[in-house]
């Protein structure tokens, strides 16, 4: 399981962990080199992290973002129910948009149209799941890899393998990358198992 943030200093993985403990690193490390060049990354998707290093630790550790809940995770029930008729599961009402025969056929569905779409979401992510995780590993992997390796060598031949689902290829072509970098780009890749 990938860590939810890591931190690189040029080509050396300095951190990982939860938010705060990951940006007290990097601070440390800042306020010993101020000079040094330090990314994070969302450990899962490989989003670059935006941090505001100025003040103490304390204050970049309450300028930190709030984490997004897991899409898989239950809602907390909220304290007052939003109105009759309204479950304590978290429903939020928005518009989706789609042709009148779509419209006729949930309206024949048992349950009415929410039901059936909750149902079809639900069917859909069941079916495409290990191709979903697989996407995103791939994804992140990608996104890290043009981030932190988009200069070395084989990497657009690595890029390629990775998509192609060629592991002995793809760990091949990134054998001779620094460690943290490769390591990390094949953790990401590989992903996918981890679930």
């Amino acid at each position: 399981m990938n860590p939810a943030y890591v931190a690189f200093e040029k080509e050396h993985r300095i951190a990982a962990g939860d938010l705060p403990e990951v940006a007290r690193a990097v601070k440390q490390l800042l306020d010993q080199h101020k000079d040094a060049a330090v990314l994070v990354f969302n450990g899962r998707t490989s989003a670059l992290v935006d941090i505001d290093f100025r003040g103490s630790v304390d204050d970049v550790l309450a300028r930190l973002p709030k984490p997004a809940r897991p899409l898989d995770e239950e809602p907390a029930v909220p304290a007052a129910p939003r109105g009759p008729g309204r479950p304590k599961l978290g429903v939020v009402a928005r518009e989706i948009t789609l042709l009148p025969r779509h419209w006729d056929w949930l309206a024949q569905q048992k349950g009415g149209a929410s039901v059936a779409i909750r149902k079809l979401v639900d069917e859909a992510r069941r079916s495409s799941g290990d191709k979903d995780r697989t996407r995103a590993a791939q994804d992140a992997a990608y996104r890290f890899m043009t981030t932190m390796a988009g200069n070395r060598p084989h990497y657009e031949e690595a890029i390629r393998a990775l998509f192609a689902h060629d592991r002995r290829r793809f760990a091949t072509l990134i054998a001779d990358w620094p460690a943290d970098i490769r390591d990390h780009a094949i953790a990401l890749a590989h992903s996918d198992q981890a679930d």
